[in-house]
C-alpha cells in the first residue's frame, strides 16, 4: 500500500545553506498609522484590536517578524478590555503608549509607557485601558514556533484558569509518584534508566507573571549609558525572570534587554544563533547586517540580527535606547546557542563552554 512515505538518501549530501532573513525596519510612521487604523475599526468580539508584523520572507503558517517570533501591535480604546485567552505560548509585552491594567492569573498590576511584563504559558490574561488615551503595546511570543510544530494550543473561552494555589499546595503535600520508581544506574558515567513516573511527575518551577515598571528601571540605565566607550560588553540590563534560571530569560523563550548606548559607541561585528528584534525607545543609530547597512530612529522596530548573521550596531550623536527581544533562552534549552563575540573569537556554545569575559572590572575602577 502506497502511504506516501519516501526514503531519501542523504549519504553524500552537504549541509543545507541557511537562508538568513534580511534585516528590515518597520518605521515609526507605519506603526502609528496602523495604530490609528486599528482604533478606527469596530471592536472585535475578543476585544483584541491587533496587527501582526510580518517579515517579507515569511512563508507561514502564521505571520511573524523573525522565524519563531511574532510581534503583535495591540490597541485598546479608553474603557475597553480584552477577553481572557489561554495559550501554551508565552509572551513578553511592552506598553508604548497610554496606560492600562493587566490581570494575569491571580495577579493584577497597572502599566504605563515603557513598562514591560511577561505572561507565562497557560495563564489567562486580561488587559484594560484605564486612561483617556489609546493604550498601545507590542506583544512578542513564541506562537509562530509552536504553530510550525502544530502544537499551539489556544482557548479563547477558558473556563478553568489552571491549577489553583490551593491545588498546588495540596499536590505539594502529596507523596510523589516518582518515589516508587527508583533510578537504575547504567555504566559509570552517570547514565540511568527511569520509570514512567519520572516523565509525568517533573520537578516544578513557579512561573510567575512579573512586571518591570519603567519608573523603577529607567534610573538604573544611567549606569550603562555613562560607561567608558572602551567597555567590551553591551551597555544593557536583562529583565530577568528567576523561573528561567541559568537560561537568563524574561520568559522561557526570550530575554528582554534594555540598552542605553552613549554617543559614538560602535559594537564589533559579532554573531549568534539567536534572532534579535530591537524597538528603538529613544535616539537613533545604524547597523550593518550581513553587509547590508540600515539606519533606524526612535519609534522604529528593527529586525536586527537574523540568526548567525554577522552584524553590529552603532549609536549616533546622542546615543540610543532600545528594548531587544532575543530567543536566547530557547537556544540554551536546546543546547544550540552558538556565540562568536568578535569575528576573531572562537565559536562558543554558551551554557556548556566557558563564557565570554569582558573588561567590566577594569572600566569600573
Amino acid at each position: 500500500m502506497d502511504n506516501g512515505i519516501t526514503l531519501v538518501d542523504i549519504s553524500c549530501q552537504s549541509p543545507r545553506e541557511q537562508a538568513f532573513w534580511q534585516t528590515v525596519v518597520l518605521p515609526r510612521a507605519a506603526i502609528e498609522a496602523e495604530v490609528e487604523r486599528l482604533a478606527s475599526i469596530a471592536r472585535p468580539a475578543n476585544g483584541r484590536r491587533a496587527a501582526s508584523v510580518n517579515h517579507p520572507m515569511n512563508t507561514g503558517p502564521v505571520p511573524c517578524f523573525a522565524p519563531g517570533i511574532d510581534v503583535v501591535i495591540m490597541v485598546l480604546k479608553p474603557g475597553e478590555e480584552t477577553t481572557p485567552d489561554l495559550r501554551n505560548s508565552s509572551r513578553v509585552d511592552i506598553c508604548i503608549r497610554g496606560t492600562g491594567v493587566v490581570k494575569t492569573g491571580n495577579k493584577e498590576f497597572r502599566v504605563e509607557k515603557y513598562d514591560v511584563w511577561n505572561t507565562p504559558s497557560m495563564q489567562p490574561q486580561v488587559v484594560r485601558n484605564d486612561g483617556q488615551d489609546l493604550m498601545v503595546r507590542l506583544s512578542y511570543s513564541n506562537a509562530p514556533l509552536l504553530e510550525r510544530l502544530e502544537v499551539h494550543y489556544v482557548n479563547e473561552n477558558p473556563q478553568i484558569a489552571g491549577q489553583s494555589d490551593e491545588g498546588r499546595e495540596l499536590a505539594a503535600n502529596q507523596r510523589r509518584a516518582r518515589e516508587a520508581s527508583k533510578p537504575i544506574p547504567i555504566g559509570s558515567d552517570g547514565a540511568q534508566m527511569l520509570g514512567y513516573e519520572w516523565l509525568v511527575d517533573i520537578d516544578t518551577i513557579d512561573s510567575k507573571a512579573l512586571h518591570w515598571p519603567w519608573k523603577e528601571v529607567e534610573p538604573h540605565l544611567g549606569n550603562v549609558y555613562s560607561m567608558d566607550l572602551g567597555y567590551t560588553g553591551r551597555h544593557l540590563y536583562v529583565l530577568y525572570n528567576p523561573a528561567t534560571e541559568r537560561r537568563i530569560g524574561t520568559s522561557p523563550s526570550f530575554f528582554a534587554t534594555i540598552a542605553k548606548l552613549p554617543p559614538g559607541k560602535v559594537d564589533k561585528p559579532h554573531r549568534h544563533t539567536s534572532a534579535a528584534i530591537n524597538y528603538i525607545m529613544w535616539g537613533h543609530g545604524k547597523s550593518a547586517v550581513n553587509g547590508q547597512k540600515i539606519e533606524w530612529q526612535e519609534g522604529d522596530l528593527h529586525f536586527s540580527a537574523p540568526g548567525w548573521s554577522i552584524h553590529n550596531h552603532a549609536s549616533r550623536e546622542q546615543g540610543f535606547m532600545a528594548l531587544t527581544i532575543q530567543d536566547h533562552p530557547l537556544h540554551i534549552a536546546n543546547e544550540s546557542l552558538l556565540w562568536q563575540e568578535t569575528m576573531k573569537s572562537p565559536i562558543l556554545k554558551l551554557g556548556t563552554d566557558y563564557g565570554i569575559q569582558t573588561n567590566l572590572a577594569t572600566v569600573a575602577e
